[in-house]
C-alpha cells in the first residue's frame, strides 16, 4: 500500500519524507489557499518544491470544468516536472479529459468519486489514479469502506490497472481498513500516518526496558 500525504504544507511533506515511508503528495486548492499560496505563478511553483521535497507522484489538480480547460491546463501542470499527474474532476468532460491524457500519455488522478459506477468510468477512460473519498462519505452516514470494496472488486474483475486511492482518510483505522480491504493507496493527514506509530504497550514495553537498563548499569 502505498502512503500519499494530503496537504500542500511543505514542512508536513518533509516531515513525512523523512520517515521514510512517504510516496507521494495529493493537494488541491482549498489545500492551497490554505496554505496561503495564491495566483497561478505561485501555485504551480509550489507543485514545484514539493515534487523536489518527495520522490514519488504528486497530485495537481486543475480549475477548468470544460473540456478545453482541462486539456490546456492538464498539459501545463504535467510540464512542470515527471513526477506530476493531473487531477481532474469526476464530471462528464472530466471523462473526455482522462481519456485525452490517457491517449497522450499523461498520467492522470480521477477526484471527487463516490460511487462505483463513477470509478468504472474514470478506469474506462484509463486514468491512473481514481480517489474516493471515504470520509465524505462517513460524513453523510454512508459506509465509505464499502465504496472501496466494490471498486476492488470491479477492478480485479475486468484486470483495470487504474489504482484505487483511498481519499478523505480520517484517522488511522481508516488506512487499515482500507489496507485490509485493498486499497492501492491512502493520502490522508500526517496525524493518520503518524497514528499507526502509536500503541500503549510499546509506550509502556520501551520504558521498563530503559529502566531495567539502568539498574544495571
Amino acid at each position: 500500500m502505498k502512503f500519499f500525504i494530503d496537504t500542500a504544507n511543505l514542512d508536513q511533506i518533509k516531515e513525512a519524507q523523512d520517515l521514510g515511508v512517504l510516496d507521494g503528495v495529493t493537494t488541491n486548492p482549498s489545500l492551497m489557499a490554505k496554505e496561503g499560496v495564491k495566483g497561478k505563478n505561485n501555485i504551480l511553483k509550489h507543485y514545484v518544491d514539493i515534487c523536489n521535497i518527495v520522490d514519488g507522484d504528486v497530485s495537481a489538480e486543475v480549475i477548468a470544468t470544460d473540456f478545453e480547460g482541462m486539456v490546456r491546463e492538464g498539459e501545463e501542470l504535467a510540464e512542470l516536472h515527471d513526477q506530476i499527474v493531473v487531477k481532474i474532476p469526476m464530471i462528464k468532460e472530466g471523462v473526455k479529459a482522462l481519456k485525452y491524457f490517457t491517449d497522450h500519455g499523461i498520467r492522470t488522478n480521477c477526484t471527487l468519486v463516490f460511487s462505483a459506477g463513477q470509478a468504472l468510468l474514470a478506469a474506462k477512460a484509463g486514468a491512473t489514479y481514481v480517489s474516493p473519498f471515504i470520509g465524505r462519505l462517513d460524513d453523510i452516514s454512508t459506509d465509505g469502506l464499502e465504496l472501496i470494496a466494490d471498486i476492488r472488486l470491479i477492478y480485479d474483475n475486468y484486470g483495470f490497472e487504474t489504482q484505487i486511492l483511498a481519499a478523505s482518510i480520517r484517522h488511522t483505522m481508516h488506512i487499515i481498513n482500507c489496507a485490509k480491504i485493498g486499497a492501492d493507496v491512502m493520502t490522508g493527514p500526517l496525524s493518520s500516518i503518524e497514528g499507526l506509530l502509536k500503541h500503549p504497550l510499546t509506550d509502556s514495553g520501551l520504558k521498563q526496558f530503559l529502566e531495567d537498563y539502568k539498574k544495571g548499569n
